[in-house]
């Protein structure tokens, strides 16, 4: 039986600062039956310099093109503060489902712990992080790690890393870290090469328009999905308009769900669903005219016809030759 696979609806900070908005986020996420709704925990002045200027896909997802406005401020719009998590998480167990939040600093990580939050997703951004990731490790529970923008040389220095400092099992992700990304550089085979080079589970977490490429890693294998959703791609915010709607991601989720049923055992047996067709439309061996007792079975006088159940057209070059032992009518199943 296959594990079933483990989907991330990805709030990220598109609640943009608002409680009220990321509450009907996580409506949104239980109503499409995501195992997870993810946020985003930092603490701007801690994680992004007066200097740091936005990425050029912020800048035009904000409609800023000449970078006016910097990271920090940007990111000071978007992050919930401490005091509301309560609430926010206290919402998620109403609505019967996983709170995940990917925290940016060691403070937000340790907060989060207290919060009761015992399964970590590392960002991307945060893979060369090792202050915080000392942290994360200490605590000896598992790990969703996404991959994106990181060579083979860095994940297996982060997981080294990771490992020494007592990480429990860790699941990595391949992603494109462009909002939103072009197809080809999707590359989701890339799994593959993460799987057989680190031995452990993988999974994707997608950045490209539309539902189509998670769906198609989960067909490839992936064991987590994660993808970013807004109640609507028309409010302001960088990762906005690389988003999928609650609609949408209702979408995504019941074609994974069909996607991990269709994968199956991998066996190649007839099941029970297409058992009482065999006879339906198989064929049997008859008689193509009228056949008289002791008349020779030859081409010209059998045929081969539905139903089955008769003696199957895989015996033909053994019937053919032998005699009949009473008179067929036309289309009658041939006895021996």
């Amino acid at each position: 039986m296959n594990k079933r696979i483990t989907i991330i609806a990805e709030a990220g900070v598109n609640y943009n600062g608002d409680i009220a908005i990321a509450k009907e986020m996580v409506k949104a996420a239980a109503a499409s039956g995501a195992d997870f709704v993810k946020f985003q925990t930092g603490v701007p002045k801690f994680d992004v310099s007066v200097f740091a200027e936005k990425a050029d896909y912020q800048k035009t997802n904000t409609g800023d093109a000449s970078g006016a406005e910097s990271q920090l401020e940007m990111c000071s719009k978007l992050m919930l503060p401490f005091e509301v998590y309560p609430e926010l998480i206290a919402c998620c167990e109403e609505n019967n489902i996983r709170f995940l939040s990917s925290p940016f600093d060691p403070p937000c990580a340790r907060f989060l712990h207290e919060m009761g939050m015992h399964l970590w997703k590392i960002p991307s951004g945060e893979i060369t992080h090792f202050p915080m990731l000392k942290l994360i490790a200490s605590y000896g529970e598992p790990i969703i790690m996404s991959t994106g923008m990181a060579t083979m040389e860095e994940i297996e220095t982060t997981l080294n890393y990771l490992r020494k400092n007592g990480a429990g099992e860790v699941t990595l992700l391949h992603c494109n870290s462009e909002y939103p990304t072009p197809y080809p550089d999707a590359n989701i085979r890339a799994m593959f090469a993460l799987k057989e080079r680190f031995g452990l589970e993988v999974g994707y977490s997608d950045h490209t328009l539309g539902i189509e490429i998670p769906i198609a890693a989960a067909a490839l294998g992936a064991t987590v999905i994660e993808k970013h959703f807004t109640l609507d791609r028309t409010m302001e915010g960088p990762d906005q308009i690389s988003s999928i709607e609650p609609d949408e991601l209702k979408r995504l989720v019941e074609s994974i769900r069909h996607v991990e049923d269709a994968l199956g055992t991998g066996l190649k047996i007839p099941t029970e669903s297409e058992r009482k067709n065999i006879n339906v439309v198989r064929k049997s061996i008859v008689a193509a005219h009228a056949i008289h007792k002791g008349e020779v079975f030859t081409e010209e006088n059998l045929a081969c016809k539905r139903p089955g159940g008769g003696i199957s057209p895989m015996e033909w070059d053994e019937v053919i030759g032998l005699t009949a032992v009473r008179d067929f009518a036309p289309d009658e199943k041939i006895e021996l």
